[in-house]
């Protein structure tokens, strides 16, 4: 019976989340991309926050009461990996199978999907913001619960584990509070949805991301001192400068070239057709965000204090398998979209992700 519970307990969380993010009120606004058919730009809502309060309200709700005990999602934990990777695979092939093909080989189809930006009633539920906020909301339920169990383990909290938790905690609010300037990023205007989008978001992101407290909540505190714990923070909050600085300094330049971002005017290279952003954050190398996803990666590993577990350092290795390729393919992109004035840009800014190194 707990087996079979478990198997279920994401799918029941993901049609609640699905239902809150259907009814709850959110902001109404356009995004960067243009509908295909129409050549309007699509138009979004936004909740992530909202839903993430509420869901997370609930659990402890449920907690409080004795309904479902704190730490449900870590006793259940394989059981409940399993479940929301065939899930993930469902939703993956309903996705991409009914839909004409791109012309691509089907296995390249598959994984990289058909549909450039599915949306239900024109945006009530985007597809794409669906399954960024399922995989946010699920992976802090988890993170909350591990940390649960370590305390029901050890009648007291690490400092380690929660400087940990509060890292991804941070992550999560931080990316579904700033939902709109995601709008601007690489998923939404170069992806397709398959099964790295869909199973990623439904599988991959909520227990994968988890896979630094997941594996050391059953040990004691690692007694770091109190300095490094402090230079944990600083290598995470440093990458998330970076990330979050140049995402915002993009999204405000999109709307109004003319704007300033902390001080910043920006600075760029036209073509008197095309133009690029060729100072602050994108002036230190083209994909700095890259670089302070890695960081922010780092420290969270770094955070439980046992740099010696392995698993700990798949969360960064993950962020450096998935943005140095990615790196190749959207300058590849830019290459082409941009023609000469990118040729142009790379002389100015010749650094790819770290500065002065690559």
């Amino acid at each position: 019976m707990k087996a079979l519970l478990g198997f279920f307990t994401p799918w029941v969380i993901y049609f609640m989340i699905t239902f809150l993010n259907y009814f709850l009120p959110g902001r109404k606004m356009s995004g960067y991309v243009t509908d295909s058919k129409t050549g309007q730009l699509l138009q979004y809502r936004l909740n992530g926050r909202l839903v993430l309060v509420v869901t997370v309200g609930l659990w402890a709700l449920l907690g409080i009461l004795n309904w479902v005990p704190f730490d449900w999602l870590y006793e259940i934990r394989w059981y409940s990996l399993t479940g929301a990777f065939v899930f993930g695979l469902i939703f993956s092939l309903a996705i991409v199978l009914p839909y004409p093909s791109t012309g691509r080989p089907f296995l390249v189809d598959l994984f990289f999907g058909r549909l450039e930006n599915p949306q239900i009633q024109k945006g009530r539920i985007d597809i794409k913001i669906w399954l960024y906020l399922v995989g946010a909301v699920m992976l802090e339920l988890n993170v909350l619960s591990f940390i649960a169990h370590h305390y029901i383990s050890f009648g007291t909290l690490s400092p380690n584990l929660l400087l940990c938790t509060a890292m991804i905690t941070f992550f999560v609010v931080d990316y579904l509070t700033f939902e709109k300037v995601h709008l601007y990023t690489y998923d939404f205007f170069a992806e397709r949805v398959g099964i790295k989008l869909g199973w990623g978001c439904l599988t991959f992101y909520p227990f994968l991301y988890a896979v630094v407290p997941w594996s050391s909540v059953d040990l004691p505190s690692a007694n770091t001192p109190v300095w490094g714990l402090v230079l944990f923070g600083i290598i995470f909050l440093s990458g998330w400068t970076l990330a979050r600085g140049a995402n915002m300094q993009k999204y405000f330049f999109k709307i109004d070239p003319t704007r300033s971002f902390l001080g910043i005017k920006p600075k760029t290279i036209s073509d008197g057709n095309k133009t690029l952003l060729v100072n602050g954050f994108w002036g230190a190398s083209r994909h700095i965000n890259y670089l302070g996803e890695i960081l922010m990666g780092t420290g969270i590993a770094l955070s439980v204090g046992f740099p010696d577990l392995l698993w700990v350092w798949i969360y960064p290795l993950y962020y450096v398998l998935l943005l140095f390729p990615r790196q190749y393919a959207d300058d590849k992109r830019c290459s082409k979209k941009y023609g000469a004035l990118w040729n142009q840009y790379t002389q100015k800014v010749p650094y790819r992700i770290i500065p002065f190194i690559y």
